[in-house]
């Protein structure tokens, strides 16, 4: 059996001029499984923004990509590492070496890129 593996979009926005809300759809019409998970409720290609609050425990992550500065990450820091991905896309202007550093101790793979350059180039697998 195959078991999806899902991005998990950390500050995932309904508003269509945010990144995180452009990282969705590309996600969405590449066929790539995805979890949008925000501060701001309502929906992007279909799916409802989860509550960044909640911090749902989810299974099958695979990339975590982040759409928070570094200082809105901290209280998430325990939490992303606690889902273990398989890697952490840091976009631009969310660097972060501590949560960094944190994960590669982890055996977690960091990289610091663009979810929406992987996509249009086809090296987001």
């Amino acid at each position: 059996m195959i078991t999806k593996k899902y991005t998990l979009i950390l500050g995932a926005s309904p508003n269509p001029k945010r990144y995180g809300n452009m990282a969705a759809l590309k996600l969405y019409y590449a066929g790539k499984p995805f979890i949008p998970v925000g501060i701001k409720s309502g929906q992007i290609a279909g799916k409802n923004i989860e509550e960044l609050s909640t911090l749902k425990k989810y299974d099958n992550i695979d990339t975590v990509t982040l759409y928070l500065s570094p200082k809105n990450q901290i209280p998430y820091e325990d939490y992303i590492i606690s889902i273990k991905p398989r890697r952490i896309i840091f976009n631009p202007g969310t660097e972060n070496p501590k949560l960094m550093n944190l994960a590669q101790n982890k055996g977690i793979e960091v990289l610091k890129a663009c979810t929406l350059v992987m996509l249009a180039s086809n090296t987001y697998d």
